[in-house]
This record gives C-alpha cells, structure tokens and sequence, in this order.
C-alpha cells in the first residue's frame, strides 16, 4: 500500500493541469477541461507541442482508489453507532454536518477507540477549545439574565414609586376636593341664616 502511495504521489508530480484548448488564448472559455471537436484540432490528433489530453493512463492506481494520502478509507460518521461500524486499520472517520455537542461526544469515543480523523488535525486540541467557548458561553448567558433580573428590579421599584405618587396625588386631591364641598355647604348655609 505504502508503494502506491508513493507511485500515486510521483504521478501528481508528473501529470499535466489539463485545461480546455485555446483557455489561454480566451479568457471567456474557462480553464474547465472539455474534449477537442475540431477537424484540424491539434490537441485532438495529440500532436506534440499542444496541451496533453485526458487519458486513462493518467489515473491512479485502482488499489488506492478513494483512499487517503495516510491510505486509509474515508467513512462518514454523525453520530457515536457510525464509530462502531469503522476498522480502525483501514478506515477513518470523516466528520460533516453535526452539532457541536455530538461532535465533542464523537470525538471523546474515537480517541478511546484509537480511530483517526481525517478532516481534523488535533482532536484533543478541538475539545478543549469547544469545552472553554461553552463554558464562556454559559457565563456569558449567566451575565445576561442577572441584568435582565436586575433591570427588572429597577423597573418594579420605580413603578412601585409611581404607584405610591399617584395614590398620594389621589388622597391630595380626595381631600382637595372634600374640602371644597365643606366650604362651598358652609357658604351655602351661611346665606340661609342671613
């Protein structure tokens, strides 16, 4: 496996970037491979000279197909009963569209089932970070809800403060008023006895 690993490595080195014919004559065309059609087409009739066209000579060998430069299979995992499935030996995990807590519960289980992942580079490194940004995130929440408790607080006590003015204003102008009518009968009786 390591020989056709190595093979597969000296044909990268040696295979050509295979672009469309004339794509660096005109830009409108694109760099996207497409067959050579034409009659007189040079890079059709492989004449030397001319970008080289797409054969099968250029592929890898069969063995490695769908294989890792560290020669392992790549098996999508989304949750921790896709880690049992895996062979540690010839497979590896590939991690893709999960939550953060699955993800953390994934990796924990393939660190003690020694499986590598392939599109991570440190996975212990990765815990503990997301460990810390949920810890911060908590406080962070934590932070949050005692303003807003406190804001509350404010709130409560300074309507409880206009409460209390607005009754006192009502017992003010109660007595306003019942004093007014104490007059107004008093003047009203005092006309009589004249």
């Amino acid at each position: 496996m390591k020989e056709l690993l190595d093979l597969k490595k000296s044909m990268k080195r040696k295979k050509p970037s295979f672009i469309r014919q004339d794509a660096h004559k005109k830009k409108r065309l694109g760099k996207k491979w497409r067959r050579a059609k034409g009659l007189q087409s040079k890079v059709r009739l492989n004449l030397k000279g001319y970008v080289r066209k797409v054969k099968i000579g250029y592929g890898k060998p069969k063995k490695i197909f769908g294989v890792n430069k560290s020669g392992l299979k790549p098996v999508d995992v989304n949750n921790v009963s896709d880690l049992k499935k895996i062979d540690s030996k010839t497979e590896g995990a590939l991690i893709r569209n999960i939550g953060l807590k699955k993800k953390l519960d994934v990796l924990k289980k393939s660190i003690d089932m020694k499986i590598s992942i392939l599109n991570m580079r440190d996975p212990a490194e990765f815990i503990k970070e997301a460990q810390k940004r949920i810890q911060e995130k908590a406080d962070q929440k934590k932070k949050i809800v005692k303003e807003k408790e406190e804001k509350k607080k404010e709130r409560e006590k300074k309507v409880t403060e206009k409460e209390k003015e607005s009754k006192e204003k009502d017992d003010l102008s109660e007595k306003v008023e019942k004093e007014e009518g104490k007059k107004e009968k008093d003047k009203v009786l005092t006309k009589k006895d004249k």
